[in-house]
């Protein structure tokens, strides 16, 4: 299916008020928010703030909201100082899974920028899949998508994005755990860590 049509479906068995967008401020929330807007408008839009977002993340997510007239909801957890740097699944947990629990309060079906080709752990990513871990539907409407869509889309729109991917950042997240790099090998450079747990 294409992306109109996953959200389509999802609105349709589930009703716009019951899916909730998670906006990570890279390429693909360019789409997704348009996207929702479009066949969606009734969803809510959320973020999850780490309070170590790059400004030009910042500025993106203002950039968004003012485009479209919205208010996107943001959602924090527990900060610990450097904890990045000694435990960073934990400190993932705090500001990222922890707060996502309290986002998807409410929701029937959350919606997600992952796409297969980002990794080999996600390459198995579905359209339309239920979440056992958060107990409600997860949608994945770039699933199928390359960076190349995405971009074409992105284009063809005139759509606000994170002026990082300009500066060789193809994964964006925290300041302390993103370099630039290819796919998402600039994330978590040097550990055995791959993912933040949201989409575990």
């Amino acid at each position: 299916m294409s992306p109109e049509q996953i959200i389509r479906e999802a609105v349709e068995r589930f009703g716009a008020d019951k899916l909730a967008l998670a906006a990570s401020w890279q390429k693909e929330t360019a789409v997704l928010v348009d996207l929702v807007r479009r066949h969606a408008p009734g969803a809510r839009i959320f973020t999850l703030d780490t309070g170590a977002l790059f400004e030009e993340t910042y500025a993106t997510w203002r950039q968004v909201e003012e485009r479209y007239g919205i208010k996107v909801e943001a959602f924090a957890g527990e900060w610990i100082p450097r904890l990045w740097a000694t435990d960073p699944d934990r400190c993932c947990f705090l500001r990222k899974v922890e707060p996502l629990t309290r986002a998807l309060e409410g929701a029937d079906c959350w919606i997600s920028g992952v796409r297969r080709d980002q990794s080999p752990d996600r390459a198995g990513t579905e359209e339309l899949a239920w979440d056992a871990r958060h107990g409600l539907w997860k949608a994945n409407p770039l699933a199928s998508w390359s960076e190349r869509d995405v971009w074409s889309y992105i284009a063809e729109h005139e759509l606000p994005y994170n002026p990082l991917h300009d500066q060789g950042y193809d994964s964006i997240g925290c300041t302390h755990c993103t370099l630039p790099g290819a796919g998402r090998a600039g994330r978590w450079t040097g550990l055995d860590k791959a993912e933040c747990g949201l989409h575990a």
